[in-house]
């Protein structure tokens, strides 16, 4: 009987083994990374199967809005676009505006106004200020709402405003807002404000899609004032040391920032938001209180990302905009696990005699993701590049400038998560005056740098940080 048990366990043990490498193998992925899980789940079966299950299940052919529904969250933005007078995208440009427009509904506006804040001291009381402004309604995405001194502030000033009777829409991640009381959301569901959680993860339902995050940072207020960038709402983002960078938009492109909410909406409450009140008439905007000029042109695009769309928008935008650059390319990042692709067009720029620089922080927030960035910075640094090391303190900034021509800023990380798995949102601006002031505040951070080449333990680690360093690189594509 007991021979019996024992044949029949192993015959269902190795019938699951099989399933599963038959479903990785018809996923038709990489072909590296198909035997990479393979051959985990065939010599570690139990530990590799519930690993594959939790991170390596590929979505991106799932739909989370249908055709018709995300054509009828675009309508109004659509409208707006084609009521923009005069609309000249630049040859430069014509490429990779056609490519977001055909990926991903992306619509160029023209005429905004892009402010640039570079610590949480300048983007919180214009955030605040700015809430305390609406009129009609106020719509957040953040990857992380802290349950903090800072948290409670904003939170306070959401409710008031519900109180007033501005609806108040929320959408906050499940995963990066674990460690936060349910008694925090709750409180602002109390008092009228709508709010949910993207892809919570309840076992079985959501489980397979941990590894799926909403990682965008937006704001939108009225319609007519947006923000996005790196920060999320916690008091982290006002300590010393911490370097981050949003962007307050007003213009039309808050067009296509609302359209980017509302279709997350519909996701998570399944109510079709189109009413024209939300796409208002935007007429003389001003410039915002600031020491820096405002250009009347800054044609842009929000674009997004996620594991659920047909391709890797934004990471095809980085592609195609680091192999069009002809001078330089200048970027920040704080985490720095490249995927293939963009690895190699990094290398091909700087073959081409393009000067690229990278900007990371000398110490990370992620101790393991820090030690697998190292070696995929000496690999750039051996390539050419100049690879720079922020030293006053964790440097959370996103942004790639080219050119003086071209300039993005958003939630986007140069890594495998945030091109392949999370859901993102970035802005592209194709002006000259945009990048020439980003190109400073990289320039501004640069100063405030060690080049790589001066850190001998990274740049010549010996055999045990080596050995480390090569083994946390193989899971860089779940860090």
């Amino acid at each position: 009987m007991e021979s019996w048990l024992y044949i029949l366990s192993m015959t269902l043990m190795w019938g699951i083994i099989a399933a599963t490498v038959i479903h990785v193998v018809m996923e038709n992925g990489q072909p590296a990374k198909t035997m990479g899980w393979a051959l985990v789940i065939f010599f570690l079966p139990v530990v590799g199967i519930v690993l594959y299950f939790f991170f390596g299940v590929n979505h991106r052919r799932e739909r989370l809005v249908s055709k018709r529904s995300l054509d009828q969250l675009t309508k109004r933005s659509m409208l707006n676009f084609v009521e923009q007078q005069d609309l000249h995208v630049p040859e430069a440009h014509k490429q990779m505006v056609d490519l977001f427009v055909n990926q991903n509904l992306s619509l160029p506006f023209k005429d905004n106004v892009i402010d640039i804040m570079t610590d949480g001291y300048a983007f919180f009381p214009e955030l605040l200020q700015d809430i305390g402004r609406a009129r009609h309604h106020i719509h957040i995405s953040m990857y992380i709402m802290e349950e903090d001194a800072l948290g409670n502030l904003v939170s306070d000033a959401l409710i008031d405003k519900a109180r007033q009777g501005v609806k108040v829409r929320i959408i906050y991640d499940d995963v990066g807002c674990w460690r936060v009381r349910r008694q925090f959301f709750e409180r602002l569901r109390e008092e009228g404000i709508e709010t949910y959680a993207f892809l919570p993860v309840r076992f079985p339902s959501f489980t397979s899609k941990v590894n799926y995050r909403n990682h965008r940072k937006l704001v939108i207020i009225d319609g007519t004032v947006g923000y996005i960038g790196g920060m999320n709402i916690a008091l982290r983002y006002v300590k010393n040391g911490w370097r981050d960078t949003m962007l307050r938009l007003t213009g039309p492109i808050v067009y296509a920032l609302q359209r980017t909410f509302l279709v997350d909406w519909y996701f998570v409450d399944r109510t079709l938001i189109t009413d024209r009140v939300y796409y208002p008439p935007i007429e003389n905007v001003p410039c915002p209180p600031s020491d820096v000029p405002c250009s009347s042109a800054n044609l842009a695009q929000i674009v997004t990302s996620g594991p659920t769309t047909l391709y890797p928008e934004i990471m095809q935008g980085y592609v195609r905009a680091i192999t069009a650059a002809r001078r330089y390319i200048y970027i920040e990042t704080p985490y720095f696990l490249p995927n293939e692709p963009v690895l190699f067009a990094l290398k091909t720029a700087i073959v081409a005699g393009v000067d690229v620089r990278l900007l990371c922080p000398r110490h990370s927030d992620a101790r393991f993701t820090e030690w697998a960035s190292r070696s995929y910075l000496r690999e750039l640094h051996e390539a050419g590049g100049r690879v720079l090391l922020y030293e006053p303190g964790f440097l959370h900034s996103k942004l790639m400038v080219i050119d003086d021509a071209l300039a993005t800023c958003g939630s986007t990380n140069v890594d495998f998560r945030s091109f392949e798995n999370n859901f993102e949102a970035n802005i592209f601006v194709y002006d000259e005056g945009t990048a020439l002031r980003l190109k400073k505040v990289f320039l501004d951070d640069q100063s405030l740098s060690t080049p790589l080449e001066q850190v001998y333990s990274w740049l010549h680690p010996k055999f045990l940080p080596r050995l480390w360093e090569s083994f946390t690189r193989l899971l860089s594509p779940l860090l």
